[in-house]
């Protein structure tokens, strides 16, 4: 079975927050979807009728984008992706989106916001595979 990654490990995490990042953060988010979401895990958030994974991530966008302003976070890009030019072959992602956060700090009050997890669910039902890569400026 292929390995996906839908949630940072914990060593991960730790080499986040421990590496030294100050100022602003750009997180670079690959996004790969499910055909049809997954919301056995979350019944409660299940919407009437099956949705695609598309579909299940738009609703947590829209539910999710309240808290990501509110901790000052800003959504700076958003598209749509492919195959890679160069790379490899056997990867493609559906969207790509760039979150900028003013700090680490803020990053985690959006990240541990028990009003923002309540919504956490339509991520997971959305997503076959992510990957999320935190990114700071190089100052000259």
């Amino acid at each position: 079975m292929k390995k996906t990654y839908l949630e940072p490990t914990e060593q991960a995490a730790q080499a986040l927050f421990t590496g030294g990042i100050k100022g602003e953060v750009v997180m670079l988010n690959l996004l790969r979807f499910k055909e049809t979401a997954d919301y056995s895990d979350y019944p409660e958030l299940a919407p009437d009728k099956p949705v695609s994974g598309a579909q299940a991530y738009q609703k947590y966008m829209e539910f999710t984008t309240p808290f990501l302003e509110q901790s000052g976070g800003k959504l700076i890009f958003s598209g749509k992706a492919d195959h890679f030019f160069i790379g490899p072959e056997n990867q493609c992602w559906d969207l790509i989106i760039l979150v900028k956060q003013k700090s680490l700090a803020d990053f985690m009050a959006f990240a541990s916001n028990p009003e923002y997890l309540a919504g956490l669910g339509h991520r997971t039902a959305a997503l076959e595979d992510s990957r999320l890569l935190p990114i700071t400026e190089l100052k000259p």
